[in-house]
């Protein structure tokens, strides 16, 4: 069997080491599906994974990376044959089942999406499940009813993947967003992207009040903790916030009051498990309400030998928009 070049994970006497090394083929687990992993990139999830800040690798050795794009090389799968172009995130990838960052992967065929037209493989992952999750966001909040008219929209964590192509869709479909931002010298980048407004996260870092001054009709959420307990107390009546994120901590120091008094929405996103026809409905709006041009704007490039580096950095809060890691 042959070798190739994987980012492995392996159980240490204290907490795990990662490393860029040559990976077995046959040590591969199952799947009908194998894949010439072409672009990969770098989410929270996968800095937490690489650096071994948190318990997300839950089997060794692992091969880290939560989403990939490539090409077919081998399908026992009806769906699939040699040449398909796909996309892959979520699933327990880098966690429970070897992941992107490595040059091929065997994966079920029921977790493939094919490569959605228009868009290049760099694009996926530009877009990644960072920008897939954006998009499962806005999609909760066109179920919701929420459209433009109603009012502004607040993106929290705005300078980050999620944020960043979150601010995109919203200013293309016509909202006024709100961009906080604990970097308020990337005001203009976010501007750029489409923001109406910037703001300091410190407004919404103290203390929740149970009910405060409504302000906008809905938002998207990728810290939560005190940041999204304010957001929920300023969201106006019968509005919603999709909440699919934790950079700030995971608890939610709120009260039922927003509720029970204004008819506020909490929708809960989760980018791991959803069903493949949510997948498709959210990769093919990404392909048509994201400006390719913004894209280009907040991406930029690194190599497999980047990657843990780059892991690093992005739970310190020094990466603004979206990593692509070229894997072929």
């Amino acid at each position: 069997m042959a070798t190739f070049r994987a980012i492995r994970i392996d159980k240490a006497e204290k907490g795990t080491t990662a490393a860029l090394t040559q990976f077995d083929e046959s040590e591969l687990m199952d799947g009908d599906v194998t894949v010439r992993v072409e672009w990969s990139t770098v989410n929270y999830k996968d800095g937490l994974a690489v650096t071994g800040k948190a318990p997300v690798v839950r089997r060794f050795p692992m091969i880290a990376g939560v989403d990939f794009a490539g090409t077919v090389e081998q399908s026992s799968h009806p769906s699939w044959k040699v040449g398909d172009k796909v996309v892959c995130n979520g699933w327990g990838m880098g966690e429970t089942h070897l992941g992107a960052y490595a040059e091929k992967a065997r994966v079920k065929g029921d977790w493939l999406v094919a490569l959605p037209a228009g868009l290049t493989a760099r694009d996926a992952m530009a877009i990644g499940t960072a920008g897939y999750t954006a998009m499962l966001s806005v999609l909760a909040l066109e179920k919701h009813g929420l459209t433009p008219k109603d009012g502004p929209v607040i993106v929290t964590g705005a300078a980050g993947g999620v944020g960043s192509v979150a601010t995109a869709v919203l200013s293309k479909l016509g909202y006024h967003v709100i961009a906080s931002t604990g970097r308020m010298s990337e005001a203009s980048y976010l501007k750029d992207l489409g923001a109406s407004e910037v703001i300091d996260r410190n407004e919404l870092s103290g203390p929740a009040k149970p009910l405060a001054k409504e302000r906008w009709a809905g938002g998207i959420d990728s810290v939560g903790s005190t940041t999204l307990a304010n957001l929920l107390s300023m969201t106006k009546y019968r509005g919603a916030i999709a909440a699919c994120g934790l950079a700030g901590g995971m608890d939610l120091p709120s009260s039922v009051a927003p509720f029970i008094l204004r008819g506020v929405c909490l929708l809960g996103i989760d980018s791991v498990m959803g069903p493949i026809e949510l997948r498709n409905t959210a990769w093919r709006r990404l392909a048509t309400d994201l400006d390719r041009s913004k894209l280009s704007e907040i991406t930029h490039e690194i190599g497999l030998d980047d990657v843990i580096g780059a892991g690093a950095r992005i739970l310190a809060g020094e990466v603004r928009g979206r990593i692509v890691v070229k894997i072929l």
